[in-house]
């Protein structure tokens, strides 16, 4: 529906800013300002300190980031990889093979996350292949939840690749690998990187099969922060939140660099 009156996009605009600030804007300020209360007993908190925040960024909790940074750039490379392949491939299948593929892809996201990670608990926790208990299969949980989406992003893109740059490199003699490298995958380099954008921060977060299937010593920073809040440590987890959110918007911001470097001018 279009508004053509100013006073009514005005009023729209007011309404779309207060649902963002109550949805977004207060849960984060609340964080930001409980990771600085040393107390909070009415409707501000009080005796602001900054030891939360070092406590946040000491040895244990870095190792919790290292981690968690660790097992985001592994699965969403991972992910990217394999659904950027699994796009260019259903593209070329067409018909029903493109269909199974699309299905099969957009499966996980389907699946709460707690059973993805049952699933790989009851799958891996026994011979001919045991990895309960080590950091690949926290790697395999991530990488399996951003799937869907990783290949999502670049199955829109590959499907709007106009066919006529591709015909025209095989009419000059490029083979089908060389048609790949020079022509198909230049052009997806800016929906690779969106995607590996989204996967990133999307593993960044990931808790719901995280926590059932990490060992004690691969204890990403997602599931510290809910073992603190679990705990009733909620300033400490809140300045562990502002750790996390920092790591997240850092990253992101040097792929968003790269990434513009790749847009096809």
């Amino acid at each position: 529906m279009l508004l053509h009156s100013p006073s009514t996009r005005t009023a729209v605009k007011a309404a779309l800013i207060a649902v963002l600030a109550l949805l977004l804007g207060v849960p984060l300020l609340a964080v930001v300002l409980a990771a600085f209360a040393g107390s909070w007993n009415g409707v501000w908190p009080s005796d602001p300190t900054f030891a939360h925040l070092a406590d946040a960024l000491s040895a244990d909790n870095l190792a919790s980031i290292s981690v968690s940074l660790q097992t985001a750039f592994i699965a969403s490379i991972v992910a990217v990889a394999v659904g950027a392949w699994a796009a260019l491939a259903a593209r070329s299948a067409g018909g029903r093979a493109a269909k199974a593929i699309d299905a099969a892809f957009h499966l996980p996201a389907a699946v709460p996350s707690v059973v993805v990670g049952l699933g790989l608990l009851a799958a891996f926790s026994r011979p001919p292949l045991t990895l309960n208990g080590t950091a690949t299969i926290v790697v395999i949980a991530q990488t399996t939840l951003v799937l869907a989406f990783s290949y999502s992003t670049v199955a829109g893109a590959a499907e709007v690749l106009d066919p006529a740059l591709e015909q025209v490199a095989g009419s000059l003699g490029a083979g089908s690998l060389r048609v790949l490298l020079t022509v198909r995958l230049p052009l997806l380099l800016p929906s690779i990187g969106a995607a590996l954008g989204l996967a990133f921060a999307l593993c960044m977060g990931e808790l719901g099969a995280t926590i059932m299937v990490y060992p004690a010593s691969w204890r990403t920073l997602p599931v510290s922060i809910f073992a603190l809040a679990d705990r009733g440590s909620l300033f400490l987890a809140a300045a562990d939140t502002l750790v996390l959110i920092a790591s997240t918007v850092a990253v992101l911001a040097l792929i968003a660099r790269l990434r513009g470097r790749t847009t096809v001018r």
